[in-house]
């Protein structure tokens, strides 16, 4: 990559550290929209960066394969060389990995910030020119201000400076490229002096390409930090809560779709995220919940901390409540049964696996020596064995060959099944032929639909036993009837 950062072409250079779901697809989207801007997306893996270079993205995304054809090479550049990627930037995204410690102090809950600090000693070593930097990443809140130390104390002798900058993504995986293009608000936060305003007004004036000024909202560094948790904190708990309320359901007979639908009308509520499910995964919610959290116990509130463990605490309930639903139905035995899992990833239009409740309904099966059949239409196999090679609870003597097949259709997944489990919404599964499916089934054949997005009544005629969460209880197929179907 040349070093002349700022050709002829390009009026300003921005870089981002950190080629991943929030990186890529975020810069990608600046290079589209800002033509004047030279775009450089930068990670020490090579692997990584060879992907966004080729036909094969690393992530999948709508929109976003085609967004990629349209500026890579032209103003838009993906390099492992994360030095000169610094050097040549006037303003430096930092969108590293902070997933939860697993270590230490803060182990379970506290955000592992290993490489958000290298990440800010490498801009300090090898920066040459003022820089600003921006947090990209989920942080916990005053996390600008260590970074602020850590720049300025390594890069005093150059007497360089640099201005810190919070601009948290609310982007919801599947919808991304939407999210990015018409954002419901794009949230800069920064300090309160002039080169920190001016950091603030550059960061403004790229989002102003595109996005209207009145959704540009600027705050301090705290309240931006701290408002990108509490808005994940505030949807999980919305998820949660109509869980919570799917299990009552099933005990009283009451249908959670049609509570939602009454409920979701009134306007102070709305009926957004009120769809019951398994769970919800992803990369953010339960990370960014656990941070929440250890914030609030390390200033001593208590109840606080307590309450939002619970949201973590309903979806983990919810997990394991349809597990046990499957285990009970099946004769409250699944020993050398074939179950087989529709749908690997966390929600549909993505192939992030991260905290998907597939892998965990999976180890709820895999410990009752179930045999496990996997078919998702957009999750490789090469992700679906590290899920399993990397997660730690899975039973002793576990091998994946000898418990867990993946398969290239739904069909073939199905075939000799004593059930199907439907784990993500995917729009092909309402589509397929369960006639047939249920034909290639060991009898008598189970359905249990993890997302609300089957016909159950249609399944029940076909002769399933059907199960949908926070759903009545359908009464026992009329044997004399299925030939009719």
């Amino acid at each position: 990559m040349s070093n002349e950062a700022k050709d002829s072409q390009f009026e300003y250079c921005v870089s981002c550290l950190g080629a991943g779901y929030v990186g890529g697809p975020t810069m990608a989207m600046i290079a589209l929209k800002c033509p004047e801007i030279k775009v450089i997306v930068a990670d020490i893996s090579k692997k990584q960066i060879d992907k966004w270079n080729s036909d094969h993205l690393p992530i999948y995304e709508p929109g976003l394969e085609e967004i990629i054809k349209a500026t890579r090479g032209r103003n838009l550049f993906f390099t492992s060389d994360c030095t000169q990627a610094i050097i040549d930037a006037d303003m430096i995204f930092v969108s590293v990995n902070t997933p939860t410690k697993k270590y230490g102090i803060g182990k379970g809950k506290a955000a592992d910030l290993k490489n958000w600090e290298l990440a800010a000693r490498d801009i300090a070593r090898v920066a040459n020119a003022p820089k600003i930097v921006i947090e990209k990443s989920t942080l916990p809140v005053r996390t600008a201000h260590s970074m602020l130390r850590v720049l300025h104390a390594n890069a005093n002798e150059k007497k360089i400076s640099f201005s810190v900058l919070s601009n948290p993504e609310f982007l919801a995986e599947g919808t991304a490229m939407r999210d990015l293009a018409k954002p419901d608000r794009v949230l800069i936060g920064g300090n309160t002096s002039k080169e920190d305003q001016h950091a603030v007004e550059r960061l403004v004036w790229i989002y102003e390409h595109w996005v209207p000024k009145e959704r540009i909202l600027t705050t301090n560094l705290w309240s931006s930090e701290l408002s990108k948790l509490v808005a994940n904190a505030f949807l999980a708990q919305r998820v949660s809560s109509i869980n919570a309320i799917s299990a009552l359901c099933e005990q009283t007979g009451a249908d959670v779709s049609e509570v939602a639908r009454a409920v979701g009308m009134d306007g102070r509520i709305g009926d957004k995220f009120l769809q019951a499910s398994v769970g919800f995964g992803g990369s953010c919610f339960q990370k960014d919940i656990l941070n929440l959290v250890y914030i609030c116990e390390t200033f001593n509130l208590k109840e606080v901390a307590a309450y939002w463990q619970q949201v973590i605490t309903l979806n983990d309930y919810q997990k394991e409540r349809f597990a046990q639903r499957i285990i009970k139905s099946l004769f409250n035995t699944v020993a050398d049964k074939s179950i087989a899992i529709l749908g690997f990833a966390f929600k549909k239009n993505t192939g992030d696996t991260r905290e998907t409740a597939a892998v965990y309904i999976c180890k709820h099966l895999l410990h009752e020596h179930a045999k496990i059949s996997i078919f998702d239409p957009c999750v490789t196999s090469e992700q679906i064995i590290n899920d399993f090679n990397e997660y730690e609870a899975l039973p002793d003597g576990f091998v994946f060959e000898k418990c867990v097949t993946i398969h290239k259709s739904a069909y073939d997944a199905c075939k000799n099944a004593h059930a199907i489990c439907v784990l993500t919404e995917w729009d092909e599964f309402k589509e397929l032929d369960y006639k047939k499916i249920y034909d290639s089934m060991v009898k008598p054949a189970f359905a249990f639909d993890g997302r609300n997005i089957l016909d159950l009544e249609k399944l029940h005629k076909l002769g399933f036993e059907t199960y949908g969460i926070g759903k009545p209880n359908v009464e026992s197929v009329d044997m004399t009837k299925v030939s009719t179907v």
